[in-house]
């Protein structure tokens, strides 16, 4: 075919890079001038051109990082997907420290409108709660929680204009598990971290009452017991379905008047804790939102704020990257001791650190879990890692930090949350419906195409840095900003479309008998 000219069709991340990245579609035969390259084939925009020939068995390199091995030969101007790269397993060397620096704190850190709660945590919302021990007193919860939807029953709350809501979060587990295990450990540290959540003014604990996960247990756990922000009771006790929810309601009036009575006030940002999460990536999340993340993680922690990256199985082969900037080599050990965790828990239950990128990362233009990785990671930023936590452990650390999780993004911004997290930021590629009440959710969008599609979802559109109307830089500035203004009360998006109840997944390990 006769060969045309395209300009800026492509996208190099790194001079030794084997692929480059399409901006747009490209048809067979456009000549990509910049790399003196003629296309062979199709090419889906967010998806990998060979740049070189690669012959069969050899690493190919995205980030100047190996994302795979060739399975068969490819040509120069080829496209490079499914059919032709697969995962590599391949030793990394785990150095630990050697790119940390000091962090560059601001003179004059930012402010925000926080609300401060007593024991001197700072919350950017301010709900009343409704929890459950387990799953068969989740009705009971939501039917206490739905007497003062705004949206049903607007005088339910008339009266209370600084109290964002009454919300229930249920789970589906709870009973069927082993009393001592490491499955109702994890959840009782979720329920725990979320009944003393700074964005919930005060909370109930509503459970059936012959569960085996009792609420005595979640209370004793996380070293709480009963009080006026804090009040328990069962099905069982209460005397059934009808007495329990009138028994609810009227324990949400007694609280109202006191949430209400909060005021918001300049709080420095050092009191924002960020949860990190992308989902539903394409192959330009690597190169938009995540840095663009990224930019704006660094100036939050260069403020005094903390952000927390998780999803363990999605920096599955970039963890060298991470312990290369831990602060010592016991914290970068911490990191790997979870990557082997998660090696042995996939071989015991038959499954593979691997099976990831999703249908729709591949679609996106994403191969294996090793491209996928580095680029989540970016999510980070480039400060110091300063401490490594189990799922659903209280931070108390300030900086940059990781927190163990699933992938799967309910359930990872699940444990961020019952950690401490007041506010998520969440980068996507595809589309992702995402909320996590009791905290804002912001949506970050990696191109133009899904911002104009599904604008009404998404916060902010990254997808300038694709198109060449926007940099890294320009872009974390306005997501710090952003934060700011959200953790001040701005609605984001997702809150407006009601999304976050729903949307509470602790993390269920063990056996379920």
């Amino acid at each position: 075919m006769s060969t045309t000219s395209t300009d800026h069709a492509v996208i190099r991340l790194h001079p030794k890079d084997d692929v480059v990245i399409a901006t747009r579609q490209l048809l067979s035969g456009a000549r990509i001038a910049s790399e003196d390259l003629v296309v062979a084939g199709l090419i889906p925009p967010e998806h990998k051109i060979a740049t070189r020939t690669i012959r069969a068995g050899e690493p190919v390199k995205r980030y100047n990082q190996i994302i795979g091995v060739a399975k068969e030969d490819i040509a120069r101007g080829q496209h490079v997907h499914t059919h032709n790269l697969s995962m590599a397993d391949f030793k990394r060397e785990h150095e630990f420290g050697i790119d940390k620096h000091p962090t560059p704190f601001v003179d004059a850190p930012a402010t925000f409108m926080g609300i401060r709660r007593a024991d001197g945590r700072v919350a950017t919302r301010n709900f009343v709660g409704v929890l459950t021990s387990v799953n068969c007193s989740a009705t009971v919860a939501r039917a206490i929680a739905d007497h003062f939807r705004r949206d049903v029953h607007p005088e339910a709350l008339a009266a209370y204009p600084n109290v964002d809501g009454v919300i229930a979060l249920t789970h589906g587990i709870g009973c069927g598990i082993d009393m001592k295990g490491e499955g109702i450990n994890i959840l009782r540290r979720t329920l725990a971290g979320y009944a003393v959540h700074p964005n919930f003014h005060s909370v109930l604990f509503v459970g059936l009452g012959c569960e085996t996960n009792q609420i005595s247990g979640v209370l004793e756990s996380g070293g709480l017991k009963d009080g006026e922000k804090l009040r328990s009771f069962t099905i069982q006790d209460s005397g059934g379905t009808r007495k329990t929810i009138e028994r609810g309601i009227a324990m949400v009036e007694e609280m109202l008047a006191d949430a209400n009575s909060v005021q918001r006030e300049p709080v420095p940002a050092s009191h924002i804790i960020v949860g990190l999460q992308c989902g539903g990536s394409d192959g330009y999340s690597g190169i938009s939102a995540n840095p663009a993340l990224g930019a704006a993680v660094d100036k939050l922690v260069a403020h005094g704020g903390t952000a927390i990256l998780s999803e363990t199985p999605e920096v599955y082969g970039a963890e060298h990257l991470l312990t290369r900037r831990a602060v010592s080599r016991e914290v970068g050990e911490k990191l790997l001791t979870r990557i082997k965790w998660w090696e042995a828990y996939c071989e015991r239950n038959g499954a593979a650190m691997d099976n990831n990128p999703s249908a729709g990362n591949k679609v996106g233009g994403l191969t294996t879990i090793l491209e996928k990785s580095l680029g989540a990671v970016a999510k980070g930023g480039t400060t110091n890692l300063v401490e490594v936590y189990e799922y659903a452990q209280r931070i108390d650390a300030k900086g940059f930090v990781f927190m163990d999780s699933p992938g799967y993004d309910p359930m990872s911004a699940t444990g961020q949350v019952a950690s401490g997290a007041n506010l998520i930021c969440f980068t996507t590629g595809r589309g992702s419906a995402y909320g996590c009440a009791p905290s804002p959710s912001l949506k970050l969008a990696t191109n133009t195409a899904l911002w104009e599609r599904q604008e009404e979802d998404m916060d902010i559109n990254c997808g300038g840095v694709i198109d060449g109307t926007a940099t890294i830089d320009q872009l974390g500035d306005e997501i710090f900003q952003m934060m700011l203004d959200c953790a001040s009360g701005v609605a984001s998006k997702s809150e407006i479309h009601g999304y976050g109840q729903s949307e509470f997944v602790p993390w269920q390990v063990g056996v379920v008998t």
